[in-house]
C-alpha cells in the first residue's frame, strides 16, 4: 500500500470587505490593498511547503494520493466526489459579517452542489463584550423574518450569544448567523464556500434571498458545545462531520497523539511550536498558527515539542 509522508501547509490569504489590512500579531501579513478577513489554511489552492510534495496544491495531492491522504474510500454509492474533507479558516472580522445561511446537503444538490456546509467556530481570541448571532429567537415566524429582511429589521429577531476565548460554537446547516468584530475564530467546516447571503445592513452587495429562506431553519442544533475531558485531552466537538480535540504537546500525550488513525488528520498549533518527525522523510517543524496534515497511510511519525504547546487536533468523520 501507497504511505505519503507528514508535510504542513502554507497558508492563503483571502481578501473580504469585513477585514484587516494587517493581520499582526496572528500573521506577519500587511497589504495596502483589499483587507483580509480570512485565512484558509486546507484552502485547495494552499500548497505543501515541506517534504517531496513541496509547492504542490492540496488539491493536486488529494488527486493523485487519494486513497493514501484520506483512507479508503467510503462505500455508501450517494457520496460525493472524494476533496479534501474539510476546509479549515481562520476568520478576522473587524466588522460585523452580513446575516447568512448555508444549505444542508440535500438542499445544496438540489441546486447542483455536492455539499452543503455544516460548520464551527473555536473562538482563538475575543474581546470583552463580543457575541455572534446564531439563530432565530424563539418564537419568531418564517414570515416575520422575510417581512425583516425587506423592512431592515433582522438584527431585532437574531439570538445574540455572548463569546469568550476557548468557546466551541456549533453551527449547522440551515442557522441563520452572522459573526461580530472582536473575535478571532478557527473555523472548521464541510468542504463548501456555500453562502446565501440574507441581510447585509443596507449595502449593495448580491442578496440570496429566495436560497436563503428555503435553507432557513427556526429551530436548529446551534450553540456552545461544552468541553469533556478525555484521557490527557479535551474534546471540543464531536458532530457528524468533524471531531476537533485540544492537547497539550508533552511525552504523555505524544503517543497517544500519533497512534495510527483511519482517516487524515489535521494539527493546528494554537501556542507553542512542534515538530513532527519519522522514518523515510525529513522532519519540519509546526508554528503558532501553522497546519500540518497527517494522511492517514503515514504509518508511524513522532511529535515534540520543547516549550509549553497547545494543539488542535481535527479529524473528519469516519468513513
Amino acid at each position: 500500500m501507497q504511505t505519503l509522508p507528514p508535510f504542513r501547509l502554507a497558508p492563503y490569504f483571502r481578501t473580504r470587505p469585513w477585514g484587516f489590512q494587517n493581520l499582526a500579531p496572528w500573521y506577519d501579513y500587511r497589504t495596502d490593498g483589499e483587507p483580509i478577513g480570512e485565512v484558509w489554511l486546507t484552502g485547495e489552492m494552499c500548497p505543501a511547503d515541506t517534504g517531496p510534495l513541496r509547492g504542490v496544491s492540496l488539491a493536486e495531492i488529494t488527486k493523485q494520493h487519494e486513497s493514501a491522504l484520506l483512507g479508503p474510500a467510503p462505500q455508501a454509492p450517494n457520496i460525493a466526489s472524494r476533496d479534501f474533507p474539510l476546509l479549515i479558516k481562520i476568520l478576522f472580522p473587524k466588522e460585523k459579517l452580513s446575516v447568512q445561511v448555508h444549505p444542508d446537503d440535500a438542499l445544496a444538490q438540489r441546486y447542483g452542489e455536492p455539499r452543503g456546509k455544516t460548520e464551527c467556530w473555536y473562538a482563538l481570541d475575543a474581546r470583552e463584550g463580543a457575541q455572534v448571532a446564531l439563530g432565530i429567537r424563539a418564537g419568531v415566524t418564517k414570515e416575520q423574518v422575510e417581512a425583516s429582511v425587506h423592512d431592515a429589521s433582522l438584527e431585532s429577531l437574531l439570538e445574540m450569544l455572548p463569546v469568550q476565548r476557548g468557546d466551541m460554537i456549533f453551527v449547522d446547516a440551515g442557522t441563520v448567523h452572522a459573526l461580530g468584530p472582536g473575535v478571532v475564530m478557527l473555523e472548521t467546516q464541510q468542504t463548501s464556500d456555500l453562502t446565501y447571503r440574507m441581510y447585509d445592513y443596507g449595502s449593495s452587495r448580491e442578496l440570496h434571498l429566495e436560497k436563503s429562506f428555503a435553507a432557513m431553519r427556526l429551530t436548529t442544533q446551534a450553540g456552545k458545545v461544552l468541553p469533556q475531558a478525555v484521557e490527557g485531552h479535551t474534546l471540543l466537538i464531536d458532530k457528524r462531520y468533524f471531531r476537533i480535540e485540544r492537547w497539550p504537546a508533552g511525552a504523555s500525550t505524544a503517543q497517544a497523539l500519533t497512534a495510527p488513525a483511519q482517516v487524515v488528520q489535521m494539527l493546528f498549533v494554537v501556542q507553542g511550536r512542534i515538530r513532527i518527525s519519522g522514518d523515510g522523510f525529513e522532519s519540519f517543524s509546526v508554528e503558532r498558527n501553522q497546519l500540518a496534515v497527517i494522511p492517514s497511510s503515514t504509518p508511524c511519525w513522532d511529535l515534540d515539542s520543547d516549550e509549553p504547546t497547545e494543539i488542535i487536533r481535527i479529524l473528519p468523520a469516519a468513513n
